[in-house]
């Protein structure tokens, strides 16, 4: 009778022992799956109205293997992921990297204002994207100017406005060019005697026509 009970009371520490086993393994996971989606690589959130965008990683929406960084503004504001970094002055450098929309909205009639690459506190910008577009690449090409530091930051809004909607950001790049002391610029100029182009559905051939005066 004793060795019943002892076999039950050993049955249930283990099944005890399986529960909170499991229940370890959730929160592990649920805590990776919430580092994973706050985890911003050092990029620091800025909002013109504060609490308004939320800033994930997301791990469904992404355009490689890497999870996207995503802003989200279901009202108007200018809301941007950045980072610091340092730069060499007087340099020029090119940043890229790839954005995808969803009913991005800027605020006003400014084509200044949407998805885009963006120096914190200065007009320096890429193209903006609003409305809703697949995946494409945007860059910004920038000089230091006397600079050896700057905020980079990639923004759902503008320097002179707000935007609202869904934008994702993916695969950035950081390039550093070289200066050239050439003042001189190289031209070409190519002159066909005759070509064909078409127009709607007109073909048309145009030609040079050579006049010689005496």
């Amino acid at each position: 009778m004793e060795e019943s009970k002892k076999n039950s009371k050993g049955k249930f520490t283990k099944i005890i022992d399986i529960i909170i086993l499991i229940i370890l393994l959730l929160v592990l996971y649920f805590a990776y799956k919430y580092y994973q989606k706050n985890n911003f690589n050092n990029y620091v959130r800025s909002e013109s109205n504060p609490y308004t965008s939320e800033f994930i990683r997301d791990d469904e929406e992404k355009y490689s293997e890497r999870d996207s960084y995503k802003i989200q503004s279901d009202k108007f504001n200018d809301a941007m992921f950045y980072k610091t970094i340092k730069v060499e002055k007087n340099q020029p450098y090119k940043v890229t990297c790839m954005v995808k929309t969803k009913d991005v909205e800027a605020e006003g009639e400014n084509s200044g204002i949407g998805a885009q690459i963006s120096i914190e506190g200065t007009t320096e910008r890429s193209i903006a994207i609003s409305g809703t577009k697949d995946w494409q690449k945007i860059e910004l090409i920038f000089n230091s100017k006397n600079r050896d530091t700057l905020n980079l930051g990639f923004r759902l809004g503008g320097y002179l406005g707000s935007a609202k909607g869904e934008a994702w950001f993916s695969d950035f790049t950081f390039e550093q060019g070289t200066t050239s002391k050439d003042s001189e610029w190289k031209f070409a100029c190519f002159i066909f005697e005759t070509t064909d182009v078409t127009i709607g559905d007109k073909k048309i051939k145009l030609n040079v026509t050579r006049n010689r005066y005496k």
